[in-house]
């Protein structure tokens, strides 16, 4: 044969080869994601995440060398049909799990996971309900609720704060939060008495009266944006301020248009920026406004951040070996758009936790954790009578 000839069938062989792998079959990433239905609006940001993840790693490379393939179903925001969908995202293929949208259908979701003995992220179940059974292939990578408190009982010590009020609204979500916060305080030595459950302003005047006559340092609490507004409403009347004051949902914009400049130094709970210099999460705000005209919520970072680890234990196991990706998850720490991931003994997430933000002349600074805060003061919360105009 001539030497020609020899280049011609190298060059032959090189594009066959070239066209198998072109065509090797995609890794399939199922998620169940609420796209009717009550959840539907909450969820829509999450399985935008995961459009952005999947659009992102295609772009550079795929996993393994070959493309991914995003596939959701729609469990129209009824938790009990996340487990058949995922039963049918398993049977027809999925290389990989992201979790449903909810801690109810997360937790419906973990049993056909566990069933199938198939790893799953889960993405946005941040109840402890998840994980009052040990789970061996369920993979926490949110913040759970029990973390929600972290944060600003370290600013309370930085405040020195002798006294705590814990309150939380009567639901779920509140209730782990306080009830978490609860712990960690009485094990830093702080005095305080039990959680104080609330259902509205109604209940609110006399607890603010009530910190107000026992001269309370520090109050913190879990609720709505509204909570957060009544709060201070109450406070600014009968002109009680504590050294620090907390309302988890103050971040959201609602509760400045409410109460005006009295919404300053207020501290607040923050799942998500768009903003943070957290890995990764420059590209995804960029890429996800390209594709969806809007910054990210924390749904849609909470999508994005589950897939990313799903796709490092790729990586490191080199292949979709069920059993070597969950031993790699249990195990591994890597940085995602919402920080650190890492999980405890049963898959409960320990490393990611929401930040703390605090509103300053109508803006929110960041000032905890130190690693994303920096050096950003702290400012105390002032008096009703020292407070000045801002301008």
């Amino acid at each position: 044969m001539s030497a020609f000839s020899y280049i011609a069938a190298a060059l032959i062989a090189a594009a066959l080869a070239a066209g198998a792998h072109a065509q090797e079959a995609p890794i399939v990433v199922g998620a169940v994601v609420s796209q009717t239905g009550s959840q539907a609006g909450l969820a829509d940001g999450y399985g935008k995440g995961l459009r952005v993840w999947e659009e992102q790693t295609n772009a550079a490379g795929g996993l393994l060398g070959r493309r991914v393939e995003l596939r959701i179903l729609d469990d129209h925001s009824e938790a009990t049909r996340a487990g058949p969908a995922y039963a049918e995202l398993i049977a027809s293929g999925a290389d990989l799990l992201v979790g449903p949208y909810g801690s109810a259908a997360t937790l419906v979701a973990a049993a056909e996971a566990e069933r199938a003995r198939h790893v799953m992220a889960n993405g946005a179940g941040p109840s402890e309900r998840v994980y009052k059974r040990p789970q061996r292939w369920l993979f926490q990578t949110v913040a759970p609720y029990s973390s929600y408190g972290e944060g600003v009982l370290a600013l309370a010590a930085r405040m020195q704060c002798a006294s705590v009020l814990i309150v939380a609204r009567s639901d779920v979500a509140s209730a782990e939060m306080a009830q978490a916060a609860h712990a960690r305080a009485e094990k830093m030595g702080l005095y305080l008495p039990e959680v104080v459950s609330f259902s509205g302003r109604e209940d609110l005047v006399p607890l603010v009266a009530r910190a107000a006559a026992q001269y309370v340092d520090c109050w913190i609490s879990f609720g709505e944006v509204r909570d957060a507004a009544d709060t201070v409403i109450e406070m600014k009347r009968v002109g009680y301020a504590p050294r620090l004051f907390h309302a988890s949902s103050a971040a959201q914009p609602g509760f400045v248009r409410r109460v005006g400049q009295d919404a300053e130094h207020t501290l607040a709970s923050l799942a998500y920026d768009p903003a943070w210099p957290t890995a990764y999460n420059a590209a995804f705000a960029a890429a996800y406004a390209a594709r969806w005209g809007r910054p990210p919520d924390a749904a849609a970072a909470q999508g994005h951040a589950a897939a990313t680890v799903l796709a490092r234990a790729v990586e490191r196991v080199g292949s979709l070996d069920q059993e070597k990706l969950r031993a790699a998850l249990a195990d591994m720490e890597i940085e995602t758009v919402l920080g650190t991931y890492r999980v405890g003994k049963s898959g409960e997430q320990t490393g990611i936790k929401p930040a703390v933000v605090q509103i300053q002349r109508g803006r929110r600074v960041l000032v905890w954790p130190p690693a994303l805060a920096g050096e950003a003061p702290l400012e105390p919360y002032l008096p009703w009578d020292e407070r000045t105009l801002l301008r």
